[in-house]
């Protein structure tokens, strides 16, 4: 057995003592009034000796309960629409590198703890990798194990050095090609694409698994700029950096070319690395995916038995009840009425807006964020109502820290705000629209990645592009069109779909020039010198 707040079982007896003297010194002076009427009413109020007891062991109690003991374990059988994911983490020395906040592998533990979050109710396995893999979990609905083998990767786990891409490709194969139930299969890979298997080996690994029709997603960690790899102490204090056979110190990039090869290999999915929110879109892409009915039975130990002591004292109210139904029913009343009143009483920003009180609200709204609940959804609600005011700066900050939320829903609307907020205020400060229209675009963008069929996002979009002027550069880099006059705002009927496909059409070739900007700034060039890290 154990207990949650363990210092609260000091306080059973002396919440116990208290409760009982108080109810002695009731039934005392109760007697006591009786008696200045009559002998015969003096009498009736000694009934009920034991009601200071039972009120005392109802407190002992409930502290004991409030405590929070636990104890024994349960099975518990889950049946959920599941899709097969397998998790595969690079652990090789290489991700140490600290060119990602704040390492390659910090990032990639952090996204994929998120991404665990995201995908609960699916099977899901976890590899780590470096110059072999390794299967820490195995596919399994218990997401709670997938959390604990996360929060333990380290390099250290590797019995060798160097990465294999190849051979967490074939494994997390085999893992899914042996799921017996579930949907679509898909595998995850965060690394930085640096390996020192070859290239075609990668290559076919990847066509096995697209010939199996698993969706491969990578993701790309670190940068391309080479960087040292720290090596560091328990403490976090810096030993040295690494170096190679012959002493010289080892410098590391991300292997973007690499990556995009595999990427198209296996007809997957890359996602940059310098994409903010990496684990929401990899949750966007398994969104799309098939799910069938999955059972499986996961363990919990140290269950929760408050409501054992909880249960115990509405019994003995109840017997007592029985037989003295006066004061047992008031103290069960008086017990469960702020209970229920508190459950019904609406949030204060929410009461404050139902008044019309929208600065109220606001305040009240960002007050809440420092609870344990809502935080989120409430700094949602106070950043747009303030983007609605006109007050931009404490819009941005709590639509900032909203668009971080685990939640997608919750992610994508503050997004789509932080773009809409940057849009209005570039009307109003004609000195900073050009970067007010660049940072517009980028949110809508994002938006636009976790909710792609939001007809919204691609309006105000579309807008943005049309507003920004082309960008300048050397003779090497592309010109976009100029893009016709844009179309009228959408009646209130809806958009025709000669207007909706005219707004995908030139969505896509703003998209597509992004992109081979980005295929041109990320192209690094190979290594002559083998890589054993």
């Amino acid at each position: 057995m154990s207990f949650d707040l363990p210092l609260l079982l000091y306080g059973v007896p002396v919440a116990a003592a208290v409760i009982g003297l108080l109810g002695w010194l009731a039934r005392h002076r109760r007697i006591q009034a009786a008696g200045a009427w009559s002998e015969n009413l003096k009498r009736l109020a000694r009934r009920g000796a034991t009601g200071p007891i039972v009120i005392a062991l109802v407190a002992g109690l409930a502290m004991l309960g409030v405590a929070g003991p636990r104890w024994g374990s349960a099975n518990i059988d889950t049946e959920t629409r599941a899709l097969n994911l397998v998790l595969a983490i690079d652990i090789s020395r290489s991700m140490l590198a600290e060119d990602a906040e704040p390492s390659r592998l910090a990032r990639s533990v952090r996204e994929s703890r998120r991404l665990v979050q995201d995908v609960r109710g699916d099977r899901v396995a976890l590899l780590a990798f470096a110059g072999r893999s390794y299967i820490l979990t195995p596919l399994t609905l218990d997401d709670g194990a997938v959390l604990l083998q996360l929060d333990a990767l380290d390099p250290d786990v590797a019995s060798e050095g160097g990465t294999e891409l190849a051979a967490v490709l074939r494994q997390g194969g085999e893992l899914l090609a042996a799921a017996s139930e579930g949907g679509a299969r898909a595998m995850v890979l965060f690394t930085d694409g640096e390996s020192h298997d070859s290239l075609p080996a990668v290559l076919t690994a990847a066509r096995e698994l697209r010939n199996a029709g698993v969706t491969v997603i990578l993701v790309g960690e670190g940068g391309l700029r080479p960087t040292r790899i720290p090596l560091r102490d328990e403490a976090g204090a810096l030993i040295e950096y690494k170096r190679d056979g012959a002493g010289n110190e080892v410098y590391t990039s991300r292997n973007d070319q690499g990556l995009r090869a595999i990427a198209d290999a296996a007809n997957g999915i890359l996602v940059p690395a310098d994409f903010p929110d990496q684990a929401g879109a990899v949750w966007k892409a398994l969104s799309t995916l098939d799910r069938d009915p999955a059972r499986g039975r996961r363990t919990e130990d140290l269950i929760p038995r408050a409501w054992i002591f909880a249960l115990a004292g509405f019994g003995l109210l109840g017997l007592h009840a029985i037989r003295r139904t006066g004061p047992a029913l008031i103290v069960v009343a008086l017990a469960l009425l702020p209970a229920v009143a508190g459950a019904q009483r609406p949030a204060a920003g929410d009461r404050r807006l139902a008044g019309r009180d929208t600065s109220g609200a606001i305040s009240a709204f960002l007050d809440a964020t420092k609870g344990r609940r809502g935080t989120d959804t409430s700094r949602y609600n106070g950043g747009s109502l303030a983007m609605a005011q006109g007050r931009f700066d404490v819009a941005g900050e709590a639509l900032g820290t909203a668009a971080n939320s685990l939640d997608p829903t919750v992610r994508f609307l503050a997004l789509y705000n932080l773009g809409l907020g940057a849009l209005l205020e570039a009307k109003r400060d004609s000195t900073r629209r050009p970067a007010l229209e660049e940072e517009a675009s980028r949110r809508f963008r994002e938006a636009l990645l976790l909710e792609p069929t939001s007809m919204a996002a691609k309006w105000n979009l579309e807008l943005v592009s049309r507003r920004r002027p082309p960008p300048s550069g050397g003779a090497n880099q592309p010109q976009p069109r100029q893009s016709p006059a844009p179309p009228p705002p959408p009646s209130p009927g809806g958009m025709s779909p000669s207007e909706a496909d005219q707004i995908l059409r030139s969505v896509e070739r703003t998209e597509q020039t992004v992109r081979n900007d980005q295929l041109r700034r990320r192209r690094v060039a190979k290594s002559a010198a083998g890589k054993d890290w």
